[in-house]
Order: structure tokens, then C-alpha cells, then sequence
């Protein structure tokens, strides 16, 4: 089995908010799987005393114990607890109802001999290919629908203003901050293990080599990631960044963000 992890931050003065780690138990037949991507705070104020990487740390470990050694819970229920725990780490000394207390995104995956489980909840990207190379996006898209309908706003503040009323409410999209109960909406699903080959998580950071820079479509990314590995995918999203700085030819929310990759090869 080859397991490859790789993250790094948007811009060297910036502490990075994204999560990824993994645990192989000494049998080999199973593991876990958890990335994050910390959702960056507006400016001021954010009802918190810790910063986002301090966040997706705590609850990341809390997930990837969670998910690893208590295989009889479903992955949802793992994160529900895992929401819970982290809460308590702050709930004497934060605001947890804030609108924009610490949060994330979330992808776990974790699998044994016979099945893969998947979670994923936000933007992150679960790719899952085949032994015969057929590549299936797993894909929580509730805010890509959602950003048509902000399209006819005047400027980008109002239009980000709007995507905001909409996170963590019904009929918007979700994150994972304080409400375990958010672990409900989650996509799951499980997939009998002869039928992958290999598993691929991503940020959106990491994800922009597809859907922002399209050097290639969610099958070219997993080769890529399978023959380059990580590192290689990440360096080649940066590269792409630096050719268009201000954002002209690829439009994005930032110039550079955080970027972590995972690949997991059975």
C-alpha cells in the first residue's frame, strides 16, 4: 500500500488551515483517512480566542482517532463526536454560536479488506478510480449550485456577502464548526474495495489543477496524482497561480490558497 500526503500554505507568512493525516494499523488491511480545509475568517472579530489551524487541528486528530479505532461507527457518527469533543476544547472560553466560529470542510475515507467508506461535507474533493482507470468525483456540490444565483449581484462583496448568509443555514451549504448535527448532511457512501484502485482527497486549493487552471479533467488529476504524486500536482498549481497572479484568466477568491493532496494506492 503507498499512502503520499503533502500540504502547504498559500503564502509562506500565513500559518496553513488545512488538516490531512492518516493512520495504517500494523495488519495492514485497514486505515483512515481525514483531510480538512479550515474556512479562512473575515476580517475582526470571530467570536474565538484560536485561530483556524488551531481548530482543524483538534478536530482532526479527534476524527482520525475516531474514524480508526471505532470501526463499528458510521463515519457521520464519528464526526458528530468529533464536532462534539472539539466544542467542548473551547465552548468556557468562544462564542461556538457565532456565524463564523473556527470551521472546515471535511473528507474521511477509511477502509479495511472488503469495503471503502467515504464522508465528505463542503467543497474538498474525494476522487475514487477504479482497477480499470475509471475515475468517479465524489462531490459535495451544494455551493457550486448555489453561486448561479448570486451572479447577478453588482459587485464581488455583495456577492460574497450573500454566499455567507447561506453557509451552515436550509437550503445553503455546510461546514463543520461547532453543531455536530451538520455531520447529518454529509455525502456518504460505501464502495466494495475490489473496485478501487485508488483514492485521491484534495482541498479546493489542490483541486484548482482541474476546475480553475483545467490542466486536466478529474481523470487526468488522479493520474497525475498516481504517476507524479502530490507534490508534483501541488508545485504545478502554484506554477499556474504565479502565471496569473491577479486572477485574469482563471478567476478565483484568492490568488494562492492553501494546498493539500492525499493519495492512498491499495
Amino acid at each position: 500500500m503507498r499512502v503520499e500526503m503533502v500540504t502547504r500554505p498559500g503564502a509562506a507568512e500565513v500559518a496553513n488551515e488545512d488538516y490531512v493525516s492518516a493512520v495504517l494499523p500494523a495488519s495492514g488491511r485497514g486505515g483512515a483517512l481525514v483531510l480538512l480545509d479550515g474556512v479562512t475568517p473575515p476580517p475582526g472579530g470571530y467570536g474565538c480566542v484560536h485561530d483556524v489551524p488551531w481548530y482543524t487541528t483538534q478536530l482532526g486528530t479527534s476524527l482520525l482517532e475516531l474514524s480508526g479505532s471505532r470501526r463499528d461507527m458510521p463515519l457521520a457518527r464519528c464526526l458528530r463526536e468529533a464536532i462534539t469533543l472539539t466544542a467542548a476544547e473551547h465552548a468556557s472560553t468562544c462564542d461556538l454560536s457565532h456565524a463564523r466560529t473556527p470551521q472546515a470542510t471535511v473528507i474521511v475515507v477509511r477502509w479495511d479488506e472488503n469495503v471503502v467508506e467515504h464522508l465528505v461535507l463542503s467543497d474538498s474533493v474525494l476522487l475514487v478510480e477504479s482497477a480499470s482507470g475509471e475515475v468517479t468525483p465524489i462531490l459535495d456540490d451544494r455551493l457550486d449550485l448555489l453561486r448561479p444565483t448570486v451572479r447577478g449581484l453588482a459587485t464581488a462583496a455583495e456577492r460574497a456577502a450573500r454566499i455567507e448568509a447561506l453557509r451552515n443555514v436550509s437550503g445553503g451549504f455546510h461546514t463543520a464548526a461547532a453543531d455536530p448535527a451538520v455531520a447529518d448532511r454529509a455525502v456518504t457512501g460505501v464502495t466494495p474495495r475490489t473496485r478501487v484502485r485508488t483514492l485521491a482527497a484534495l482541498t479546493d486549493g489542490a483541486a484548482r489543477w482541474s476546475d480553475v487552471f483545467g490542466l486536466g479533467d478529474w481523470t487526468a488529476l488522479a493520474t497525475a496524482l498516481r504517476e507524479r504524486g502530490p507534490a508534483a500536482v501541488i508545485d504545478e498549481v502554484r506554477a499556474a497561480e504565479a502565471a496569473d497572479p491577479h486572477g485574469a484568466a482563471h478567476p478565483r477568491g484568492k490568488p494562492h490558497d492553501d494546498a493539500t493532496a492525499a493519495l492512498v494506492e491499495f
